[in-house]
């Protein structure tokens, strides 16, 4: 670590600890400050609010955060991204989601858009029958190449969706038996989304689903096949025809490949102008991050929330909760994106970190958080920063009393958290001064969404940076399956637990 770097932590673990309720106390214009609101394009085409008021920032710490985010370099490693140049060192890698957004290196932007060209075709050919009647897709993936994919059909597509698609990420074969049980064959498409095409429990899915076709009649199981891929090579020797492949390309990570042909499954659900408009919301968040420096760049500015309780004040988790059930998979989402991403030991030069990088990411959806676990986020031990996200309309068209008690919880918890109540019975005590963020949109329509998960993603590029980590590898999901490879190779000794659970099981 730089002196510099080393300095701007010093001073920021040297602030005063003052409450909530006093920061307020002491800034009439705290809620102006600390909030914002981000349209997605022209005044009145949808917005989203960004209250962070609720936290312990202050000016002197966004101040010395400022500081630290200059001696983390972090413009030049913003720059990079942008520009399509290496931010994955020990893969000597791009990261090129935003490309795909058109926002980016100008040549990996226009291959974007041709790939992106060819996706259109394939989903307006099936939507206008091409391939036959379609009614289901089973979509197989699994991590990126699935929670995206599952986060954006079942928040976009309930009431809109033209095709029923099924993602399907566990190798367990319930899992595909549900997806079966749903399915009519003779009019189910099947889309393998795998960025190596060689992903065993994608791969094994996919080959029981082939089978399923073929043992209920359907002649030809490859040609319902649609393959996701950066390695379409693999995929034509797997047997998938090249007219129903759809490349990506090398420098898009799984988490971060919503927005190239793994978003097959969401163009297909609710059409190709939605999938258009996610990703021009993800687009102007791209704007806003690339275009904007210090406290005002919201993303940075979460983040630096983000690192004050993980590294500063100790907070080993952050909870997500969601009041809008069409959001209930975003922390399945956001889990990974933060915790594989930042969930590292070493710095980008490899050497030993200096303190807690990732918190656990956990959530739900409220209200029904509130009658499950609240209880310890207003009166237990830990420190748990809370992101509140909330819509102001509606997703549904009943009585608006149940949108009216949605949003009256969730901004009550808010309030609730931070200024807690006394009370002579220890039992019925609320210390109070617990923070939370809150994140209203307008409504939750495909711009808005595409908006938030690539503030999500700028999030966690920000924590990363400014920890000194490398957010673009993943080596630390291989170990357990280099050791399941080694079990199912057989002829190998392992510890006496696993030895015995291996006999238990009939694996030895």
């Amino acid at each position: 670590m730089s002196e510099a770097r080393a300095a701007a932590w010093r001073n920021l673990g040297l602030h005063n600890d003052p409450t909530l309720i006093e920061l307020f106390r002491r800034d009439p214009r705290r809620v102006e400050k600390y909030s914002a609101r981000l349209e997605l394009g022209e005044e009145g085409q949808g917005a989203i609010l960004f209250d962070w008021s609720k936290t312990h920032l202050d000016d002197d710490l966004l101040t010395d955060f400022e500081a630290l985010t200059e001696a983390a370099g972090f413009s030049e490693a913003r720059r990079k991204l942008f520009a399509g140049e290496v931010v994955n060192p020990t893969e000597s890698r791009a990261a090129e989601h935003t490309a795909l957004r058109g926002v980016g290196n100008e040549a990996s932007v226009e291959e974007a858009a041709a790939l992106r060209e060819r996706m259109r075709l394939l989903v307006e050919a099936i939507h206008e029958g091409a391939l036959g009647e379609v009614k289901h897709l089973i979509h197989i993936g699994i991590g990126g190449s699935a929670l995206g994919p599952a986060l954006a059909v079942d928040a976009l597509g309930r009431d809109l969706s033209r095709v029923d698609v099924h993602v399907v990420s566990n190798v367990d074969g319930t899992a595909l038996e549900a997806a079966f049980a749903a399915c009519d064959p003779a009019t189910t498409l099947v889309a393998v989304a795998s960025k190596t095409f060689t992903t065993i429990e994608t791969m094994t899915n996919a080959g029981s689903a082939l089978k399923w076709l073929g043992d209920n009649g359907v002649a030809d199981p490859h040609g319902r096949v649609i393959a996701l891929t950066a390695q379409p090579e693999k995929a034509v020797e797997w047997g998938v025809d090249e007219t129903r492949i759809l490349p990506f390309a090398e420098s898009v990570g799984g988490r971060y490949s919503l927005w190239s042909s793994i978003g097959f499954p969401v163009a297909l659900a609710i059409g190709w102008e939605d999938f258009e408009s996610m990703l021009a919301g993800a687009a102007a968040m791209d704007a806003h991050f690339r275009d904007t420096d210090g406290r005002a760049n919201l993303p940075l500015r979460a983040a630096f929330a983000d690192l004050l309780y993980a590294r500063i004040k100790g907070a080993q988790t952050r909870a997500v909760f969601a009041y809008d059930e069409r959001l209930r998979l975003l922390p399945s989402y956001l889990q990974q994106l933060e915790m594989e991403s930042n969930g590292k030991r070493v710095t980008a030069d490899g050497k030993p970190v200096d303190g807690p990088t990732a918190p656990i990411t956990w959530g739900g959806v409220g209200t029904d958080g509130q009658h499950a676990v609240f209880q310890l986020l207003h009166q237990g031990m830990h420190l748990v920063p809370v992101d509140f996200i909330a819509s102001i309309a509606p997703g549904d068209a009943l009585d608006p009393a149940h949108h009216r008690i949605l949003l009256m919880n969730c901004f009550a918890q808010g309030a609730a958290l931070m200024a807690g109540k006394p009370s002579d019975d220890p039992a019925r005590a609320y210390p109070g001064d617990r923070p939370s963020a809150t994140i209203l949109v307008d409504d939750l329509d495909a711009a808005t969404l595409g908006a938030l998960i690539a503030f999500h993603e700028h999030r966690t590029f920000a924590n990363a940076v400014l920890m000194g980590i490398n957010p673009f590898d993943q080596f630390g999901v291989e170990l357990g399956k280099e050791i399941a490879k080694k079990i199912d190779a057989g002829g190998e000794s392992f510890d006496a637990s696993t030895e015995g659970l291996l006999k238990a099981a009939g694996l030895d």
